[in-house]
């Protein structure tokens, strides 16, 4: 696999730009982070469940009790100091799931072997580097699907930092939409689409994902949480969709998935757990 333009694009990533984080968590989210955006170490901020955590790159104390000050429902509840891996829980490094090669673009590997694709994941603090079970078994089973038949239209719902929309793109689909609540998580796919000139064949944006079922898609690829997941397969469209990519599902949440999918017009085609934990799922629906 020789060098091309994606992987030349990042060349002047010579170190990990997310090596050390410092981390503010509050309770209460802000509503404006001009302040923040004014430096160059800030990375983002993830929001969740009212909930806040403010990156950055160097130390800001004295900057976040400003934010702080200036609104009423904010308090800082803790701080940290971390590296990226101790963030992500994983090295942040190249792997190989089938015939996708997957680096940081700060640390790109020549691979002189034509039959593999190499795709730039460059995760930011958004969780997902690639490396969960459920992750490489989504993008099993859609390289699979891949090489058994033309699938052209993909929908990621909650795609975090975008692996499996970059994979579907990469494996040849042509039109792939990338869904996620959190804009952090919409932030760091756009860049991730971007690095790998994926700009003509996926489009990210932020929603929830079950209000998108009735987007026409030969595959629709949902690696989430069960509690998402049972309203999403719900959706009169979803028994319309030719193929299903469920994800993300400890045992009795997959038994109770495919407890309703029994009920549905809807063939579950094969279920796997490699590690004992995490269960995926592969359905057929409507044939096309």
């Amino acid at each position: 696999m020789q060098p091309n333009k994606r992987t030349d694009s990042r060349r002047s990533f010579l170190s990990n730009p997310y090596e050390y984080l410092y981390i503010y968590y509050l309770e209460g989210i802000p509503s404006s982070l001009a302040l923040a955006m004014e430096e160059s170490t800030f990375i983002g901020n993830w929001e969740e469940d009212g909930f806040s955590f403010l990156f950055f790159s160097y130390p800001h104390d004295d900057l976040v009790e400003k934010i702080i000050a200036r609104e009423e429902n904010l308090s800082l509840i803790d701080k940290y100091e971390m590296t990226s891996d101790e963030w992500h829980g994983d090295k942040i490094e190249s792997y190989t799931a089938g015939s996708l090669v997957i680096s940081p673009p700060w640390k790109i590997p020549f691979v002189n072997r034509p039959d593999l694709t190499h795709i730039l994941l460059d995760p930011g603090v958004v969780f997902g580097t690639g490396r969960h079970q459920t992750t490489e078994d989504c993008l099993g089973y859609m390289e699979y699907l891949c090489q058994k038949e033309k699938i052209s239209t993909v929908v990621d719902i909650g795609t975090g930092t975008g692996i499996l929309a970059l994979g579907a793109a990469a494996l040849g689909c042509e039109r792939v939409l990338a869904l996620d609540f959190n804009l952090l998580a919409v932030r760091t796919t756009l860049n991730n689409i971007k690095i790998n000139d994926f700009q003509d064949k996926i489009l990210a944006i932020q929603a929830r994902g079950e209000a998108f079922m009735d987007v026409p898609a030969e595959l629709v690829v949902a690696n989430i949480h069960y509690d998402v997941m049972k309203t999403l397969i719900e959706a009169p469209e979803f028994v319309e969709k030719p193929w299903l990519i469920l994800s993300g599902l400890l045992k009795s949440e997959a038994d109770k998935v495919c407890a309703c999918l029994e009920e549905k017009p809807v063939t579950l085609v094969e279920r796997i757990c490699p590690d004992g934990v995490w269960n995926t799922l592969l359905v057929q629906g409507k044939p096309v």
